[in-house]
């Protein structure tokens, strides 16, 4: 079977060439279509993060999915932010938002797998994900990393949209859970994935989980790395 056989017998099946390929389409459209919603998903994830830290006492964060850096202006000085994307053209409106408002915080935006990070162990104080997890061919991996490049005591905070397990809103995203290629995310994503593998990791604490506006369609999720690492 042919990897475009294997993609017509399994259309939510998604890899990096579909997630690449959708996110340049949506590039130039990406701000219009999708600030409102996502709102209220960055802002507190952005709350969360710059919680952390004090103006006398700067952090280095990670963000995994930066994407066009919506969520860059939501993040105080003190955050001194990297941000990778897998999107060489969202990477290129970020670059611009960063040059535009003078966000000297942040320190680098660069193309890069968040499956295959390549910082160090423990180089970042939290790392932020903002609406990437169900973006990744695995999610799992992707977690593996955030944790690895967390130092001891950090956190990792995730924002992503959860499946519903029944009623209309599960329909409709069973409807375009067969069109994920296309959208280059998985609208079907249940909470297992992320508490599965959480559940594995010793390591990491669950500190807070929470359901944000609209419509409780997102969820903030917030990890802590023991000290021991």
């Amino acid at each position: 079977m042919t990897l475009r056989d294997a993609d017509r017998a399994d259309p939510s099946r998604i890899d990096h060439a579909h997630v690449e390929e959708a996110y340049a389409r949506w590039a130039p459209i990406y701000d219009r279509v999708f600030t409102a919603v996502m709102r209220p998903g960055r802002q507190a994830a952005a709350a969360a993060i710059n919680a952390l830290g004090a103006p006398d006492r700067p952090i280095e964060v990670l963000d995994v999915g930066v994407g066009t850096g919506l969520e860059l202006p939501m993040f105080s000085a003190h955050v001194r932010l990297t941000g990778i994307d897998l999107s060489e053209p969202m990477l290129q409106i970020a670059r611009r938002r960063v040059a535009d408002l003078g966000l000297g915080n942040v320190e680098a935006l660069l193309a890069m797998d968040a499956m295959n990070l390549t910082f160090a162990d423990d180089e970042f104080d939290a790392v932020v994900s903002p609406y990437v997890i169900t973006t990744v061919p695995d999610p799992a991996r992707t977690l593996e990393e955030m944790v690895r490049v967390t130092r001891p005591g950090g956190s990792i905070v995730l924002v992503n949209h959860v499946g519903a397990e029944s009623g209309p809103i599960a329909a409709i995203e069973g409807w375009l859970g067969r069109r994920a290629q296309k959208l280059g995310w998985r609208p079907e994503f249940p909470w297992s994935v992320i508490g599965d593998w959480a559940a594995g990791r010793p390591d990491v604490r669950l500190v807070e989980r929470r359901t944000l506006p609209p419509l409780g369609l997102f969820t903030l999720a917030r990890f802590e790395k023991s000290q021991s690492g």
